[in-house]
C-alpha cells in the first residue's frame, strides 16, 4: 500500500484545520447573533449592575435572576440588537434604568449609593387602589383581582395586564399574580411594555434606537427623543411637564450609572420637565 506523501499530509492537515476554525468561528457568530444581549451583558456584569437585588433586605431576593432575563429577551429579538453597538448599549442602559427606578430599594445613604439597589421589589408596596378601570370594556377586570404594580416595569391597570397577557400567552386579567410569581413572565411584561407602541405613545424602544418620528402633536408638545421621553411614556402624567421631580432625577441617575458602566454617553433630553405628557 502506497504511503501518503509529505505534501499530501500537510494539505490534509490544513484542510482539517481550516474546517475546524470555520466551525468554531461559525458557532461563535451563531451564539452572538442568536443572543445579542448576553454578548453585551454577561451574568457577572448583570450582577454588578443590580448589585443588591439578592440582599436579604430586598423582597424580590432571588426573583430577578440573569437566566430569566435572558430567556425573556428571546421573545423580543429587536431589543438590544437594533443599531450600532453604542445604540444597543444605550437602549439596554435606559431599560435597566427605568426598571431599576420602578423596583428600587435604595435610599440616600444606602451602601454603594441609592442607584445600586435596582430590582429590589417585585410588587407595589401598599397600593392605593385595585387599578381597575371599569370604563374599559375591552379589557374588563376579573372579579376579585387587583392590577397593582408588579414586575420590573411595575405593570399596572387592567388595560395593560390584558394586552400584555394576550401578547405573551397568559391570561393577564384572570391571573395577574403570574407577573409577580414567574420571573420569566415578569421580565417579558417589562419588555412588552418597552417594545410596544400604545397610540399615541411610541415605544420606548423606538425612542432609544432612533426610530421615533414625532407627529405634529408631539412637536407641539416638545416631546423630543431621548431618555426623558421614555419617562413620559412610562409615567408622564405624574412626572412630566413640571419641574424635575425626585422620581425623574432618580431615573436619570440610574441611567447615568449604567451608561457609564457600559462606556456610552447618555444622549440628549434626559428629563421631561418641558414636555407635555400624553
Amino acid at each position: 500500500m502506497a504511503q501518503p506523501s509529505l505534501l499530501t499530509s500537510i494539505s490534509s492537515y490544513l484542510v482539517i484545520s481550516f474546517s475546524l476554525l470555520f466551525f468554531l468561528t461559525s458557532n461563535v457568530e451563531a451564539r452572538v447573533s442568536c443572543n445579542p444581549i448576553s454578548y453585551i451583558v454577561n451574568e457577572t456584569l448583570y450582577n454588578t449592575l443590580f448589585l443588591h437585588k439578592d440582599d436579604a433586605a430586598c423582597p424580590a431576593k432571588g426573583f430577578y435572576n440573569y437566566s430569566s432575563f435572558i430567556e425573556a429577551t428571546k421573545s423580543f429579538p429587536k431589543f438590544g440588537s437594533t443599531g450600532d453597538l453604542t445604540t444597543r448599549k444605550r437602549e439596554i442602559a435606559a431599560f435597566f434604568a427605568q426598571i431599576s427606578h420602578e423596583t428600587t430599594g435604595g435610599w440616600a445613604t444606602a451602601p454603594d449609593g441609592p442607584n445600586a439597589w435596582g430590582l429590589c421589589f417585585k410588587e407595589e408596596v401598599n397600593p392605593q387602589s385595585d387599578y381597575c378601570d371599569s370604563n374599559n370594556t375591552q379589557w374588563p377586570c376579573y372579579p376579585g383581582k387587583t392590577y397593582h404594580g408588579r414586575g420590573p416595569i411595575q405593570l399596572s391597570w387592567n388595560y395593560n395586564y390584558g394586552p400584555a397577557g394576550k401578547a405573551l400567552g397568559f391570561n393577564g386579567l384572570e391571573n395577574p399574580e403570574l407577573v409577580a410569581n414567574n420571573s420569566v413572565i415578569s421580565f417579558k411584561t417589562a419588555l412588552w411594555f418597552w417594545m410596544t407602541p400604545q397610540n399615541p405613545k411610541p415605544s420606548c424602544h423606538d425612542v432609544m434606537v432612533g426610530l421615533y418620528h414625532p407627529t405634529a402633536a408631539d412637536r407641539a408638545a416638545n416631546r423630543t427623543a431621548g431618555f426623558g421621553l421614555t419617562t413620559n411614556i412610562i409615567n408622564g402624567g405624574l412626572e412630566c411637564g413640571i419641574p424635575t421631580t425626585a422620581q425623574v432625577q432618580d431615573r436619570i441617575n440610574y441611567y447615568k450609572r449604567y451608561a457609564q458602566i457600559f462606556g456610552v454617553d447618555v444622549g440628549p433630553n434626559l428629563d421631561c420637565a418641558n414636555q407635555q405628557h400624553y
